[in-house]
């Protein structure tokens, strides 16, 4: 007597597909990709470069009005006329740098938080928008509170205020690092948003199977 025969069980199933997850279909035969695009970042990128460059008047006009002057005195000696300091030991020039460094660190923030808002994908062309706009912003900051401020001919103005009456020195910078303050705070501002806030890329193939 024998036992009836029973087709065996069909084998499990293989395939790696249960393992790994099926790329998205083609779309038109290319593939959709994750993200506005380059020319769309791109174009962002200028206009955060432009926008955050203008932000540098304001900057300016700050660094005008807050930093501190440097007073200067005129004499006559034979006929001649010489400027000098009136407080040759005073820390005034140290705090006309300090004064537009601390202004744009607080403008590298700003506009960092700005963007990171507008636009919390980043990428590396807004990155490298915001610093650049920072740079030209530093720039155009310093240039116009060059310009705005006192005469740089300082002759000039001491003979039109007297011999011996105090005047301000023409507006200045003399540490030249100070113009990297903004692009600089921006970027590590901007950097450290996106660790702590920015979007998470998603696992490159799923969950593990069960």
């Amino acid at each position: 007597m024998t036992a009836p025969l029973t087709p065996p069980p069909p084998p499990h199933d293989q395939s790696p597909h249960q393992a790994w997850q099926v790329p998205p279909p083609a779309v038109g035969g290319v593939y959709e990709q994750d993200g506005p695009g380059m020319k769309t970042e791109v174009r962002e990128a200028a206009v955060v470069t432009v926008a955050v460059a203008l932000g540098g008047v304001l900057l300016g006009l700050l660094w005008l009005w807050l930093a501190p002057h440097v007073p200067l005195v005129g004499d006559q000696v034979d006929k001649n006329w010489v400027v000098y300091l009136k407080d040759s030991e005073g820390e005034q020039a140290i705090g006309v740098d300090g004064t537009f460094a601390l202004l744009a660190l607080a403008f590298g923030a700003v506009s960092a938080i700005v963007v990171f808002l507008a636009r919390r994908r980043g990428g590396v062309p807004l990155v490298v928008g915001l610093g650049l706009g920072g740079l030209l912003g530093s720039l155009l900051a310093w240039r116009l509170g060059v310009w705005l401020g006192p005469t740089q001919d300082v002759i000039a103005h001491a003979k039109s205020v007297g011999k011996g009456v105090t005047f301000s020195a023409p507006l200045k910078l003399g540490a030249w690092g100070a113009l990297l303050a903004w692009p600089l705070g921006a970027l590590l501002v901007h950097l450290g948003l996106t660790a702590l806030f920015g979007p998470r890329d998603p696992e490159p193939y799923g969950p593990p199977p069960a």
